[in-house]
């Protein structure tokens, strides 16, 4: 497919995207903190996301999600990062450097499953060819994934290098396309169609002024609840829990954590992802990765230590509540946005809104 064609289609999708209302614009409130400017994880100083729509024939229906944690070279400035594994049937790689080490010297890139090697030696030939990376023989590339065999022909392993090499140089501030775009194309949540979301929580002054942004790559099973309404079982979705399905979230924040906070910042994460009604099934893939974009924590090429959190553990409390609410409020997005698609092995439809609202109406959850 032309590079004209891939683009048309990729606008096409976000503008069909836009038609549907975002948790809030629903008029639904998640939690008790304010959301950033733009309930997204840019809210994070620095974080640019970066997407790109592979969209071909009947059967290709996938792509690449590129974050980026802040605006210099992550392999020279180095920001300090853990991952949390909820269950592990996943392939995750460069998840064992940043486990051992705590920081993350690259973009973060999802896609899907069958592609993360090809993501993966993309991102790292990209990166290779920046500025001052001349003399580079070692790169831990972290691309996480799941599994979208049922709308894409995943066995085609269609990513190929100038997708990466796209999101990664369109990565921006500013609002995030959710739904069925990026590495959220051809996924499924819940029975319905899932996809990219993101939200974001702001601390007041009081809690030390903090902002969490989340973004998740939802494709996983259970009773979807909304609110602490059981939506799934009312509209005939109970207990959907494919062994294909994952949920990755992207957690970021401006708070100087070190790893060992960022670790258990990441954990929190799934709390939200409980809330939606998530079955972590055996099948599943589930992985919070959480980094910190606070200059101040960051480690300078050439230097060997780690410069020391300025949090206490003991005020953390607040960015444990904020990562969660973030969480489900970026999951529920997903779900939201995303419209009908159809794809390699059938048709799988979007979350009837009409019938949400209907529901969280008589539950007492909206006007």
């Amino acid at each position: 497919m032309r590079r004209g064609a891939l683009v048309l289609l990729l606008v096409a999708a976000m503008a069909s995207a836009q038609e549907r209302p975002r948790v809030r614009d629903f008029g639904l409130t998640i939690g008790v903190f304010p959301p950033g400017p733009r309930n997204a994880i840019t809210d994070v100083a620095g974080v640019r996301v970066g997407q790109v729509t592979v969209w071909e024939g009947d059967s290709v229906r996938t792509g690449v999600t590129a974050i980026w944690p802040h605006e210099g070279n992550p392999y020279r400035e180095r920001v300090p990062a853990a991952v949390v594994v909820g269950n592990g049937f996943g392939k995750f790689v460069g998840l064992s450097q940043v486990e051992e080490l705590g920081e993350l010297e690259t973009p973060i890139l999802l896609t899907c499953t069958l592609c993360v090697w090809r993501a993966a030696d993309a991102m790292v030939a990209y990166l290779l060819r920046l500025p001052g990376m001349a003399e580079v023989r070692s790169l831990n590339p972290v691309v996480a994934e799941t599994n979208d065999g049922f709308l894409n022909d995943i066995r085609a392993r269609p990513i190929r290098p100038e997708h990466v090499e796209r999101a990664l140089d369109e990565a921006q501030g500013g609002a995030v396309a959710e739904g069925a775009v990026g590495a959220g194309t051809g996924t499924v949540a819940f029975g319905w169609k899932g996809g990219i979301g993101t939200a974001s929580r702001r601390l007041s002054t009081r809690w030390g002024g903090w902002t969490v942004g989340v973004l998740a790559q939802t494709n996983f099973g259970g009773n979807l609840t909304i609110a602490g309404v059981p939506v799934g079982p009312a509209l005939g979705r109970a207990l959907f829990a494919p062994d294909s399905g994952s949920v990755v979230l992207v957690v970021a924040t401006d708070a100087p954590l070190d790893a060992r906070q960022l670790r258990r910042l990441a954990a929190r994460a799934f709390v939200g992802l409980a809330r939606t009604g998530a079955a972590m099934s055996h099948g599943s893939g589930d992985y919070a990765i959480a980094f910190s974009a606070a200059p101040a924590v960051r480690r300078r090429l050439g230097t060997s230590t780690h410069p020391a959190s300025t949090v206490a553990d003991e005020a953390l409390t607040p960015l444990f509540v904020a990562v969660a609410e973030a969480a489900e409020e970026a999951i529920l997005n997903s779900l939201f946005r995303a419209t009908t698609v159809r794809g390699h092995r059938g048709i799988v439809e979007a979350l009837p809104l009409d019938r949400v609202r209907a529901l969280l109406r008589a539950a007492g959850r909206l006007p």
